[in-house]
């Protein structure tokens, strides 16, 4: 290991190397076509191939073939490994040391405090698969969780077929509206325990890191608002991101929050992430 780790921090010292990084690590656990990261980082595809050949080398980065594409995720192992040399040789193994000056170290038990948690799922338009999420984690267990939802693109409006669904279910729709993240983002904003992105392109996009160090995970599934076919067959697209994203939440509030470590709570929310939604259904 401590032969790799100059390795490794010397390509990762490469601006768009350490981007390519970083959004898979948003990313984490998808894996991710190469087409995407070409589309999301503005690069070309013979660059973007030397990038993550120079990552792979590395062992920070795996490759697997599905069909025609090569889809690239984080190797999550190595990369815990790096910072686990880091935190024991650099910091003397006293991550009082190297802990972020926004967020103290505690001393003790690093499981979640008992409290209700604030939740916030973030989409492109907040128009349907957060808004999904909101209402769904409200309707579930609004005794113990606070749901919020946003979106990065200004300017959207909630779209009739999700609001049907949302009918259908009994869920009330007088307290939802589209929102901008920069809504939830400000000094005013609840302090979030956890933000989820809950589609691909919001996940790819770069977003400052949120206050006060939330667990966070990814929960990409396809857009039903891109489904094409009569008003029948946009509705059941509607209907399906609506059940994977109850099963998804249902997996997360039956977590014991309380008693789980920031690291083993990680663990479990990137587990409900890595389902696919042929799983879920």
């Amino acid at each position: 290991m401590e032969t790799l780790i100059p390795s490794r921090l010397s390509i990762l010292g490469h601006p768009q190397r350490l981007a390519i990084f970083r959004l898979l690590m948003r990313r984490y656990p998808d894996r991710v076509p190469a087409g995407e990261l070409a589309e999301a980082l503005g690069l070309k595809a013979s660059t973007l191939s030397a990038y993550l050949s120079a990552l792979m080398q590395a062992g920070l980065v795996t490759q697997d073939r599905v069909a025609t594409s090569l889809r690239y995720s984080i190797d999550m192992s190595e990369v815990r490994r790096t910072f686990d040399y880091l935190l024991l040789d650099c910091c003397r193994g006293r991550p009082e040391f190297c802990s972020p000056v926004s967020m103290p170290f505690a001393m003790g038990s690093d499981a979640m405090p008992r409290a209700k948690f604030n939740v916030l799922f973030i989409c492109t338009g907040n128009s349907a698969r957060s808004i999904f999420a909101e209402s769904i984690l409200r309707e579930t267990a609004g005794d113990r969780f606070n749901a919020y939802s946003a979106g990065t693109r200004p300017g959207s409006t909630l779209n009739p077929f999700a609001v049907q669904v949302l009918r259908d279910k009994g869920h009330d729709i007088s307290v939802l509206r589209s929102k901008d993240v920069s809504e939830v983002s400000g000094p005013d904003a609840p302090h979030f325990h956890f933000v989820f992105t809950v589609c691909n392109q919001a996940a790819n996009e770069e977003c400052p890191a949120w206050e006060g160090q939330p667990v966070t995970g990814h929960w990409g599934m396809p857009d039903p608002v891109k489904a094409e076919g009569n008003d029948a067959q946009k509705a059941l697209a509607f209907q399906q991101a609506y059940g994977a994203l109850k099963q998804r939440i249902d997996l997360f509030t039956a977590l014991n929050i309380e008693s789980l470590s920031r690291l083993a709570l990680q663990a479990r929310i990137d587990e409900i992430g890595g389902k696919s939604c042929a799983e879920l259904s």
